[in-house]
């Protein structure tokens, strides 16, 4: 049977409009989509309404696949690609499939033979890489660590060690509501000599990026509050 491709489209870190950090030709193929697998529905609707579809929302077809959705739910996706329909895949922000739940409709997809074609957008991890300083020839995304201190604490101690032996640089991200919870273990328990990097709402009016020493922060910490944020290090 004929099947159609999965776009992967990215969407802006925050409130931006689309056509800020949106490439047009991205936006171009939001056009031709009716079909779309999203994060959450509603967030979706808003942002392809911002994007160009305003009017046009009604007439599309949305299917969620989020941290709640079973694994059972997914492998019926895959017919959603029959008799060549494309479909397009939409993360909360920045890039689907990466730190996100729609990783699991790309397994399928190559499982099926379906075409998966990746569209350039905004990732607040990479750029937050860019921006640091820190080593980008070798670097590590670690995702989320435990949120109990004493568990957290000694991840960070694996991760320092880590840093440290392959001269690499850690990438790690925080519910925002931890974000300043993070901070201060990172910088409790961190060598004074060793890099860290904060980098809250990347692309915003009110982004920050900052690169100093464990010693310095300790001497001036930052209050980041409830903003998207990527931590890095290099110990």
């Amino acid at each position: 049977m004929n099947k159609g491709k999965l776009y992967l489209i990215p969407s802006p870190l925050g409130d931006n409009d689309p056509a800020e950090v949106i490439p047009t030709p991205v936006l171009n193929v939001l056009q031709t989509l009716d079909c779309f697998v999203v994060e959450e529905v509603r967030t979706a609707r808003r942002y392809l309404s911002r994007a160009g579809l305003k009017g046009h929302i009604e007439g599309l077809e949305f299917h969620e696949l989020n941290e709640h959705t079973p694994a059972s739910e997914v492998a019926p996706l895959a017919r959603l690609f029959d008799n060549g329909r494309n479909v397009g895949l939409i993360s909360e922000a920045g890039l689907p499939a990466v730190a996100d739940p729609g990783a699991a409709l790309v397994a399928l997809c190559h499982r099926e033979g379906v075409e998966v074609v990746p569209l350039v957008g905004p990732s607040s991890l990479m750029l937050a890489l860019m921006a640091s300083g820190l080593n980008g020839q070798s670097f590590a995304f670690v995702g989320y660590i435990p949120a109990k201190t004493e568990e957290r604490r000694a991840a960070i101690r694996r991760l320092e060690k880590r840093s440290a032996a392959e001269r690499q640089t850690q990438i790690l991200i925080e519910t925002p509501y931890r974000n300043d919870a993070l901070f201060a273990d990172l910088v409790a328990t961190c060598s004074g000599k060793t890099l860290l990097t904060v980098a809250a709402n990347l692309t915003q009016s009110d982004a920050y990026v900052r690169t100093c020493t464990v010693a310095h922060w300790k001497e001036h910490p930052v209050s980041i509050g409830k903003r998207p944020c990527v931590f890095l290090i290099l110990a």
